[in-house]
């Protein structure tokens, strides 16, 4: 019996493994793709992801593989600068491509002793009240305590489940890939942003060597979208679009994606759950698909483990849904408006110059790039200080900062009177006593992902709290 099987080996799905294993869960991670993917769909991690990082001890090796960027012209590539102060260590877009995220996210996996296997298909699954029953394409039967798909907006685990996956199909579609180009660099340069000025869903983004990054509309929706474009197809779409096909040639993989919006009715049947694009699926205007994945991943990952592991209060588990099935809602609306704003229709346009006119005041600005970047959730967990529901960002404390404290995935109470304590729950609750400028609150009570759950200086009421969030005190 393995405690948990996660179909799907990308960003999520190996997010998910090492928050498992964390806690000490066994994990087998089952991708059905022999090699991992090479082409680059996402380009980065957006400030929330970068914290997730951060609050892991990851954050280093991310640094070092990607380029950081300002925050500004995110939201429908309305040209407008970052705001200032955010609430975040980390205002920036860390630019890496996703091949980059997967490897260093499978080392870090492989590294806490996750199995990952590759070539393992699953195609079939049933569940019964002690576990999960795995069949995969070539025979093979595994049992678990617990399945997560991981596995795509196609996802199998999703489909099999029969959980419902209502939205709208796709009405444009995008081609998208990496090829070399015979036109100099500066030719390119200036053709592009001439035809950006009106068509934001084309780019030729320069990667090295001569090779470009080349995203132009298709004609059309193709009827079979698993078919790769051919090198003919992005040649006749960037003459229609840009007058010139750039002298594109030897292409090193050609992709085609849709503006399809979709998300599944319920993340949990029995013990078997969704997660990142099995669970929704949105354009990817913004940039936060994989990130919604990953933070989908950081909620989900102690929650199971304590499931897994015997201490989970009542209801611990059902919050996956509860609290991450608003945030992708959201993140669906906010793609439909961006998708809306990048038409080249004069409705639309006539939109875009509105919304421009309104991102100059910094209130929006600012509260559609806190959107973007996911630093403006705040979970429902009741009335209260500002604070709770909210994550807490990276505070620098007289000892060193709080994220660093934050490594092993455990839960955290940064009490700045020295007068309280988590007798009963020192197994899961690390009690740090020191004192920040920056944090204005005599104490907080953090769960294992960040998220505040308590804000006080009473230890009665801070006791009424901790069984809420890590179950029955122990001793």
């Amino acid at each position: 019996m393995i405690d948990v099987i996660v179909a799907g080996a990308g960003p999520t799905g190996l997010m998910l493994a090492c928050e498992l294993r964390l806690h000490g869960v066994q994990v087998l991670v089952l991708e059905k793709e022999t090699e991992p993917a090479a082409y680059v769909r996402a380009l980065g991690l957006h400030v929330r992801s970068i914290e997730v990082m951060d609050q892991r001890g990851l954050l280093d090796r991310f640094l070092e593989q990607g380029k950081k960027y300002p925050l500004g012209s995110f939201f429908a590539g309305i040209d407008k600068p970052s705001p200032e102060r955010l609430d975040t260590a980390h205002g920036y877009v860390l630019g890496i491509p996703q091949p980059t995220t997967d490897r260093l996210l499978a080392e870090r996996a492989a590294e806490l002793g996750a199995q990952i296997r590759r070539g393992s298909e699953l195609t079939g699954l049933s569940q019964d009240d002690r576990g999960v029953t795995v069949e995969l394409a070539d025979g093979t039967r595994l049992r678990s305590r617990y399945l997560v798909g991981c596995d795509g907006g196609r996802s199998t685990v999703r489909r099999l489940l029969g959980v419902g996956f209502p939205g709208e199909p796709a009405t444009a579609e995008t081609l998208l890939g990496e090829m070399a180009a015979t036109m100099p660099a500066d030719e390119v340069a200036a053709v592009v942003a001439e035809v950006r000025q009106t068509q934001k869903r084309f780019g030729l983004g320069p990667i090295g060597d001569g090779v470009y990054r080349v995203v132009v509309p298709a004609e059309g929706v193709a009827e079979d979208r698993t078919t790769a474009p051919t090198l003919d197809e992005f040649r006749r779409q960037l003459r229609a679009i840009a007058g010139t096909d750039f002298g594109v040639h030897s292409p090193r993989w050609l992709s085609r994606f849709g503006d399809a919006t979709r998300q599944a009715e319920r993340y949990q049947v029995g013990r078997v759950l969704l997660a990142g694009d099995a669970a929704h699926i949105h354009p990817p205007t913004g940039g936060q698909g994989l990130n919604l994945g990953v933070q989908d991943a950081f909620n989900l990952g102690w929650k199971l483990a304590a499931e897994v592991n015997g201490w989970a209060p009542d209801g611990l588990l059902d919050s996956y849904h509860t609290e991450r099935h608003p945030v992708a809602a959201d993140v669906l609306n906010n793609t439909r408006a961006q998708m809306t704003l990048m038409s080249t229709e004069p409705g639309p346009q006539a939109v875009r110059r509105l919304m421009s006119e309104l991102m100059d005041f910094e209130q929006v600005n600012r509260h559609l790039i806190e959107k973007i970047t996911a630093i403006g959730i705040r979970y429902d967990f009741g009335g209260g200080h500002e604070l709770l529901g909210r994550r807490l960002r990276d505070v620098e404390l007289k000892r060193g900062r709080l994220y660093g404290l934050m490594h092993a995935g455990r839960g955290l109470l940064l009490d700045q009177t020295g007068r309280l304590s988590v007798d009963g729950w020192a197994d899961l609750v690390d009690h740090v006593v020191d004192v920040s400028e920056e944090l204005d609150v005599p104490a907080v009570l953090l769960r294992p992902d960040g998220h505040v759950a308590w804000v006080g200086d009473d230890q009665q009421e801070l006791l009424e709290q901790l069984p809420r969030w890590f179950g029955a005190a122990i001793g």
